[in-house]
């Protein structure tokens, strides 16, 4: 006779079928067993040996990581009756769309009822006996008043029983923070106890939003690589210990896997990679006063790699690294010198020609305009105008005659009003 494991129910239950050599079942097949709730689908999960069979037996659920409350053990033993036929399917299809609607229901007539409790799924046995309600709730729950509606409604034998947060997660099902569908929901078949301890051993941030999951406990998956984690631990204390010396407190930060290392926080700040069999040593030296090499303990922690030192000068000192010189920019051409004319006396200075095309695209510098006083008369313009000399070129001024003088313009003072000057006369 060989032994399978297979599944039945929404919360998940476990079963053991025997099976004869004449009737073999194979992997994911669908069965129609006799359960201690009565007749329902189920699905082989595989072959179980005698170790895996008491391992399940033993395990003891708790008040929110077992299965329902109901007194069944968290494996139970099963009757083969037939497999599973189209009229089966087609009468298991037509039971999930009506479970829909009896789970709006049902909430609803629990409106009427001042009941601490929240309702998380329905579920319907195959040849229709009984109806399970499973619902959470903090404490337990009076609602036999309610029970009494629900059996009113419906017209058939009722049933509630109180899950845990865990298994609520696992029968509504989800999107886990990994991406991926919850473990609990597909493939997990018991909850394992997962402490705080855990995570500090894995150097996991203590952040409650990444190491929680839907039902708000600490996730699954910390308990898949523990086992690897706890084994590397073990002759070493606890993560978060201190080692005080002289020169001052050593902290025990974690544990790196691909080294077989313990990461320590040194006093002066920096990390520290010890190898595991060396920190009895490394505990001691510090102890003493002493100063730990952090090039051998590296260098003894990864596997064929060598740290190369400096060589040292005769002077004591390290020799100094020699930056590279950066490269010389391209010599540039050199600037011609700007040759100033000089104004001698009475003679005019040479105009230094330019080149054709320079003038057209040179624009003329703009004169300052200097204000003129409304009352001043004003002066008739030069009828031919002077042509404005380019910005390099050098301007020419006609020397003054000996008997001319240069006009001075007489500056009036800020602030004061001009005199009005009558008409025909000249401003003195």
């Amino acid at each position: 006779m060989n032994r399978f494991l297979v599944i039945f129910g929404k919360p998940r239950y476990l079963g053991l079928l025997e099976a004869s050599e004449e009737q073999p079942l194979f992997k994911g097949e669908t069965l129609v067993v006799e359960s201690a709730r009565g007749m329902e689908h189920a699905v082989v999960a595989g072959p179980i040996s005698s170790e895996q069979e008491q391992v399940y037996r033993d395990s003891r659920s708790g008040e929110s990581d077992g299965p329902a409350r109901g007194g069944e053990p968290l494996l139970q033993d099963v009757t083969y009756l037939r497999p599973l036929t189209a009229e089966d399917e087609a009468e298991r299809l037509l039971q999930r769309t009506e479970e829909e609607g009896i789970l709006r229901q049902a909430r609803t007539i629990l409106q009427g009822h001042t009941l601490a409790m929240k309702l998380v799924d329905v579920e319907y046995l195959l040849d229709r006996k009984k109806l399970f309600f499973y619902f959470t709730a903090e404490q337990r729950v009076d609602f036999r008043a309610f029970v009494r509606d629900l059996a009113r409604e419906f017209r058939t034998r009722i049933e509630l029983r109180q899950i845990g947060i865990r298994d609520e997660a696992k029968v509504v099902k989800g999107i886990a923070p990994c991406g991926q569908p919850c473990c609990c929901s597909y493939w997990l078949h018991r909850f394992m106890p997962i402490c705080i301890k855990m995570v500090k051993e894995q150097n996991l941030a203590l952040n409650p939003t990444k190491i929680s999951g839907l039902c708000g406990r600490l996730m699954c998956c910390m308990s898949y690589e523990h086992d690897v984690y706890h084994d590397l631990w073990k002759g070493l204390p606890n993560p978060g210990s201190k080692i005080r010396t002289q020169t001052g407190t050593y902290i025990l930060c974690g544990v790196d896997l691909a080294t077989q290392s313990v990461r320590v926080l040194p006093p002066g700040g920096g990390d520290l990679l010890v190898p595991v069999d060396r920190f009895p040593e490394f505990r001691r030296v510090v102890t003493d006063g002493g100063t730990w090499q952090a090039e051998e303990a590296t260098s003894a922690a990864l596997e064929g790699a060598e740290t190369v030192r400096p060589e040292i000068s005769d002077g004591g000192r390290l020799p100094d690294r020699k930056r590279p010189r950066k490269p010389h920019r391209e010599a540039s051409l050199p600037e011609e010198p700007v040759v100033k004319a000089e104004k001698p006396s009475g003679e005019e200075p040479p105009v230094v020609p330019e080149a054709e095309g320079e003038e057209e695209n040179k624009t003329p510098k703009k004169r300052r305009r200097r204000r003129k006083s409304k009352n001043k008369p004003r002066q008739e313009e030069p009828k031919e105008q002077e042509e404005r000399a380019p910005a390099d070129s050098v301007l020419v001024e006609p020397a003054p005659s000996e008997g001319e003088r240069p006009k001075k313009r007489r500056r009036r003072p800020r602030g004061r009003k001009p005199k009005s000057v009558p008409e025909g006369t000249e401003p003195s």
